[in-house]
């Protein structure tokens, strides 16, 4: 834990010095009645490449380009660098011209889905590592739906074997729908138990209704139950933990072919200007 506190400390002082620099230089370009916008933007520019190709390294784990973890570190603190040196640059307020307004939103857009993004990645791996076995996100899917097979198998044979259909009808009334699809999203979020308590509750409840094999199935089913419950945990976590990133990746390309085109505009407006 010191270790952690003296690292973000370590990175805390080496952004700002960073951003100290990035500012001493803007200031001395200033006394030299140079133009700062070229400074900053290609500081901005050098930065932007450098955020960018973070997502090239996940996408090539093969290459000796330093641990992942380095990366996402690097990503972070110096997006908070940029940040600064992007209002150098572009002030506070939004600009006058469209495609600097474009630019703008789509920064901002970079700003706030990445700080959800560094939040949600500090957030997520506790309570994920905490709440039953970890499950790889793309395999839920097959899971949730081997599940629901077994829970109608096991009613469908107390069905036909008990002669009961106390089981059966509360299974088509609440719990087909919840292996159906992943529930209770929000809840797990959270980290309210109470729909899975309430579920649990309702089946204990048929218990008087049953005989002695009927509880087993009873039994079987709520272990499914709770399996099931877990898949949707590891499901709204991890789902949350790939889902900002449909959200910023898309922004970044964006921003990259405006950044071009605004580059582009720049010089040509400087060559023109006498």
């Amino acid at each position: 834990m010191k270790a952690l506190a003296a690292q973000r400390l370590r990175n805390a002082t080496i952004t700002f010095a960073v951003v100290v620099l990035a500012g001493l230089a803007v200031y001395l370009h200033h006394l030299n009645l140079r133009d700062t916008g070229f400074l900053t933007g290609w500081m901005l520019v050098a930065a932007f490449v450098i955020l960018a190709a973070y997502n090239l390294r996940k996408k090539l784990p093969f290459l000796p380009l330093a641990k992942s973890a380095t990366w996402l570190r690097l990503h972070a603190w110096l997006g908070l660098a940029t940040v600064a040196v992007f209002f150098m640059h572009a002030g506070i307020g939004l600009p006058d011209g469209g495609l600097d307004t474009i630019l703008w939103l789509l920064f901002v857009g970079l700003l706030v889905t990445g700080i959800v993004g560094i939040t949600i990645s500090r957030l997520a791996p506790r309570p994920l590592t905490e709440h039953g076995e970890r499950v790889i996100f793309e395999r839920i899917p097959r899971y949730r739906a081997q599940l629901a097979r077994e829970v109608e198998e096991l009613v469908t044979d107390s069905l036909r074997e008990v002669g009961s259909v106390t089981i059966a009808t509360h299974y088509a009334r609440r719990l087909r729908p919840f292996f159906a699809r992943p529930r209770h999203l929000l809840y797990h979020l959270c980290g309210s138990k109470a729909p899975i308590r309430r579920l649990c509750r309702e089946l204990r409840e048929l218990e008087r209704f049953l005989s002695e094999e009927g509880r087993k199935t009873l039994d079987e089913i709520e272990a499914r139950v709770s399996a099931k419950d877990n898949l949707d945990y590891h499901y709204a976590w991890q789902g949350l933990l790939k889902g900002w990133l449909f959200l910023h990746i898309p922004l970044t390309w964006a921003a990259a072919v405006v950044v071009a085109v605004h580059v582009v505009l720049a010089y040509a407006f400087a060559v023109q200007t006498p």
